[in-house]
């Protein structure tokens, strides 16, 4: 899109930063100076498309693209009379329905396209639907209500904090001057020193003073999100319970069902890794380990060979169930 600018005096913001651009109803644009100059008396056509056109069909141009303003103004004021809810319908499919039309008469209308039966089909609408036009015309959604209902309690509140905090100023500047006039005729009229005078009055007024900023952190601040400050920390110092006691990871133990697998020691020192080839140099970069791998081996060979246990009922034998590879014994397989 080029740079802004008027298509009849060619004036372009970079020209004239205080440019103001207007539209009218057909979607053209014009400088403010070309309006005032061309609808000098009150009516006149669009340079343009030549449409018949008044001085107040021009508006203040807010896009920067003329179609852009063009369908606003359309929009705002077919929904002026397309108004229905999706209460007013029996059925999701016919709100859809309705909306789907509704773009195409906006469409329509914005693009030139079948202007006149669309504006038939407008005032047909018009003449069907007046009692519910006006009927939605002069309430608000349920949206809007409450949108302006929590705007006003929301007012109401703020009103109310306001009050308040001028009413605890006005006492505090009340007692404050109270306190004064008591200092100054202790001074004027007591035998005491005045240093001793000025040391009692500071505590008499201390508790005073400090009264008010005790009340105002004694309660938490509750905002309209939800949020509560100047509750007890959630990370306070206090005995765990079992509620909130911190995890605490504990590895699964999971039972083979067969020998028990051999140590990494045993692994490197009993020969395992004889039939087993060396990491090349690009494995050792990914942290091959060529004793891993022949323990998860050897964990995958030898799990589940004593799935079904019946020898332990049938006639215990302690040595049996101990059998392992570290030990030099083949492992025993049941049937």
């Amino acid at each position: 899109m080029g740079e802004q600018g008027c298509p009849r005096c060619k004036t372009t913001k970079y020209r004239n930063a205080f440019l103001k651009m207007m539209v009218n109803v057909c979607g053209h644009s014009l400088c403010e100076s070309c309006v005032d100059m061309l609808f000098i008396k009150g009516s006149g056509a669009c340079p343009e498309c030549g449409t018949p056109l008044r001085r107040n069909n021009y508006r203040l141009q807010v896009f920067e693209d003329a179609g852009v303003e063009k369908e606003v103004d359309i929009r705002r004021k077919i929904l002026r009379d397309f108004n229905k809810k999706e209460e007013d319908f029996g059925s999701l499919l016919e709100y859809n329905d309705y909306l789907e039309m509704i773009e195409t008469i906006i469409f329509n209308l914005t693009n030139g396209v079948e202007v006149e039966s669309t504006r038939r089909m407008i005032e047909q609408y018009k003449k069907e639907n007046k009692d519910i036009i006006k009927k939605n015309q002069s309430k608000l959604s349920r949206d809007d209500e409450y949108l302006v209902q929590l705007i006003d309690q929301q007012k109401m509140e703020a009103a109310a904090r306001r009050q308040q905090l001028t009413e605890e100023e006005q006492r505090e500047k009340a007692l404050k001057r109270k306190h004064k006039d008591a200092l100054i005729d202790d001074l004027m009229f007591s035998d005491k020193a005045a240093q001793d005078i000025v040391a009692t009055h500071k505590q008499t007024t201390a508790p005073h003073e400090e009264e008010p900023s005790r009340q105002a952190s004694s309660g938490p601040t509750v905002f309209s999100s939800g949020i509560r400050l100047g509750q007890q920390s959630v990370f306070s110092n206090t005995k765990p319970t079992e509620e909130n006691r911190a995890y605490q990871y504990a590895p699964l133990e999971l039972d083979p069902y067969g020998p028990s697998y051999p140590s990494m020691d045993n692994i490197m020192g009993k020969g395992y890794l004889r039939n087993v080839r060396g990491p090349v140099e690009l494995e050792l970069a990914g942290g091959f380990e060529p004793q891993i791998a022949c323990q998860r081996a050897l964990q995958d060979a030898l799990c589940g060979l004593f799935h079904f246990p019946p020898i332990a009922q049938a006639s215990p034998s302690p040595s049996s169930s101990s059998l392992s590879l570290e030990e030099g014994h083949s492992p025993m397989y049941l049937t």
